[in-house]
């Protein structure tokens, strides 16, 4: 069951503006890059998937996947990322088109909570992005440098899909992301009856931004990039030994 983003229900500013990111060797910027850049795969699942295997909680308790469900996923951390495993709801929320638009979506919002570099909200069709919690006690994702543009590596069965922190969502409710990133995944993207109810892994690298936020591209090269170093395989090398 797909739940409204919080930008549909909540009316406060703060969290349409870009949180402000510290400048950091992770971040990115650079103009737009033609298709051939777009090519994603760099790092296998399975690598990415055996670093996140264990979790260390950051969050001071669990959230639920979908109204009514039991609070069960933690937010987990490394001093690299932080990382979650939950469903995925599809959020088909900004600009509308023809798949993502009123008709479409019962609960469609003509708002993200990050906007493209034009002023414009995000294209939920066409870029990849995640859904992160709105903070509160629970889990609060600035303070652990991450936000709007943030890059991050979702991963579903043997894919890889490099994906910006794009929309907030409720308090209480994890696991979702754009009709893109669903699309690219192999995970059905329907608006009202898509997604899948488990096996996502979504893993957010810390101080990382790619601006303009609607760069795919950019966030495909810096996806890669970090994902390398995050498994322990330096461009062109072999995975390293645990604890060289």
């Amino acid at each position: 069951m797909r739940v409204q983003t919080l930008t549909l229900v909540a009316a406060g500013a703060v969290l349409l503006a870009p949180t402000a990111l510290p400048a950091s060797p992770a971040a990115f910027v650079r103009p737009q890059a033609g298709p051939a850049a777009l090519r994603e795969g760099d790092v296998a699942a399975a690598d990415l998937l055996a670093k996140v295997r264990d979790c260390v909680p950051v969050s001071r308790g669990r959230y639920r996947t979908d109204d009514g469900e039991p609070a069960s996923i933690p937010v987990c951390g490394t001093k690299e990322a932080v990382y979650w495993k939950a469903d995925m709801d599809i959020d088909c929320d900004g600009q509308a088109g023809t798949r993502c638009n009123a008709r479409t979506d019962p609960v469609f919002a003509a708002m993200t909570a990050y906007q493209q570099s034009d002023g414009r909200y995000l294209d939920a069709e066409r870029l990849p992005y995640i859904v992160v919690p709105a903070a509160s006690a629970l889990w609060n994702h600035r303070d652990h440098r991450i936000g709007g543009g943030s890059v991050a590596a979702v991963v579903y069965r043997d894919r890889v899909q490099y994906a910006v922190v794009g929309d907030v969502g409720p308090r209480d409710i994890i696991g979702e992301a754009s009709y893109a990133t669903a699309k690219a995944l192999g995970i059905p993207a329907d608006p009202r009856g898509g997604g899948t109810d488990t096996g996502v892994t979504y893993i957010v690298f810390k101080d990382s931004r790619v601006k303009p936020i609607e760069d795919h591209a950019a966030a495909v090269e810096t996806g890669q990039r970090l994902a390398r170093l995050f498994v322990g395989r330096p461009r062109g090398g072999a995975v390293e030994p645990a604890g060289s």
